[in-house]
């Protein structure tokens, strides 16, 4: 039986105490928000955001959380000063945005946020439980090592400059204090294993690609 907003976010709480607030959107609009929590002046940023699917960070309530896996019906966002998590999931009936406290774990609270959006009786749920870290970054390296050796000058092989578009924005990522390497050094300061190693695989990875 599908449950409203406001029981399906009050679960999600009580499953996982270290989502301290959360809301629920249809569209751009807020149908549910906890009291605690008021995202009315974020909510246009954070939508479009995601849709377009290239923003590094998102601002909510002043808080900057850089990006740290964005894709269509899934968002985590983590602050690198240590002041919590942002995480958000879809279909299509409505989005479940939920801020993690800074003893939680986003990428933990991921798959609790998935679930208590489809108990608000959402047909349709696209994330995929299993995805890792790592994957979407083995992807996009890919395409870049793809795009090295297209021909120039446009023809069959030629890279679409909306690929290329997203090659440079993750290439910025790397680049940015705040993206990547913050990552890296946060998780290895952590000292998180299961980081850690997935960062390592993705090393190999990417030597072999590049023939390092």
């Amino acid at each position: 039986m599908p449950v409203d907003p406001a029981t399906a976010v009050y679960n999600l709480m009580q499953a996982d105490p270290s989502i301290i607030a959360g809301a629920v959107l249809k569209g751009k609009e807020i149908i549910y928000s906890t009291d605690n929590w008021d995202i009315s002046a974020d909510v246009d940023r954070i939508v479009s955001s995601w849709i377009g699917q290239s923003a590094r960070f998102i601002i909510v309530s002043g808080v900057k959380y850089s990006m740290l896996q964005m894709e269509a019906e899934r968002l985590i966002a983590m602050s690198m000063k240590g002041e919590g998590s942002i995480v958000a999931a879809k279909d299509d009936e409505h989005k479940l945005i939920v801020y993690v406290g800074p003893d939680g774990d986003g990428r933990g609270a991921a798959m609790d946020v998935q679930k208590a959006l489809g108990s608000m009786g959402s047909g349709s749920s696209y994330m995929d439980e299993t995805a890792q870290l790592g994957q979407k970054t083995s992807q996009i390296a890919e395409v870049a090592s793809a795009g090295s050796s297209a021909p120039v000058g446009g023809g069959a092989g030629s890279v679409d400059p909306q690929l290329q578009g997203e090659i440079k924005a993750f290439l910025d990522w790397i680049k940015d204090g705040e993206g990547l390497a913050g990552y890296i050094s946060y998780y290895l300061q952590q000292n998180n294993a299961q980081i850690i190693s997935e960062l390592s695989k993705i090393y190999n990875e990417l030597r072999q690609i590049f023939g390092v």
